[in-house]
């Protein structure tokens, strides 16, 4: 690789973007089961944010795995893999100045703190969007719970396949006793004071 030259150093830098969309750069990695409501909330978190005037962007299950990663499965390293483009992804956008709110089962600790190490921990914000497994389940808008019951769904988080709850999250939502909105409002004043700086 003695033909690649870095150039960073020539590019304009992450402060000068920053301060010209008035906000700090970082990424919001929403964890939890399948259903948990983590894509709700998250779309919520957008709207709230864009009309406050901030850029933000959402990615999940549906806007990764139909392009970059429509070529991996859900074995355990095909999840890695997944996690680790989505990181990379992740970083380059937070490094743009945006804030990157990534919805994504993420189901084990280690997959988790790669993200973080890829993205940086300075940027890293681990939310852990805890709903029961019954609760997913009578939810199931997509019929996967049914399926992996069934049989029909192999490595399902929650069913066939393990979830590691954060050990120390960011900020814990519990969505049984909150409603959206409620949630949405709690998420949202977390990442508010985190992405608005006097000095910008």
């Amino acid at each position: 690789m003695n033909h690649i030259h870095p150039i960073f150093d020539k590019l304009v830098q992450r402060t000068e973007r920053e301060k010209m969309l008035g906000q700090r750069g970082t990424v919001v990695w929403m964890t939890g089961l399948s259903g948990s409501g983590k894509s709700t909330i998250a779309i919520g978190l957008q709207h709230k944010l864009h009309r406050d005037g901030h850029l933000a962007y959402v990615l999940d299950g549906d806007n990764i795995r139909a392009g970059i990663n429509k070529n991996l499965g859900f074995s355990e390293t095909d999840r890695e893999e997944n996690i680790r483009r989505i990181a990379e992804v992740a970083k380059l956008m937070a490094d743009v100045g945006i804030i990157v709110i990534c919805c994504f089962v993420s189901p084990t600790r280690k997959i988790r703190s790669a993200a973080a190490t890829i993205i940086g921990h300075d940027d890293f914000r681990e939310v852990y969007i805890n709903t029961p497994l019954e609760v997913c389940e009578e939810r199931d808008v997509k019929g996967l719970y049914a399926k992996a019951r069934a049989g029909e769904i192999a490595d399902f988080t929650g069913i066939t396949a393990p979830f590691e709850e954060p050990a120390r999250p960011d900020l814990e939502i519990k969505t049984q006793s909150l409603s959206i909105n409620d949630s949405v409002e709690l998420l949202y004043s977390f990442i508010k004071e985190r992405i608005t700086d006097q000095k910008l």
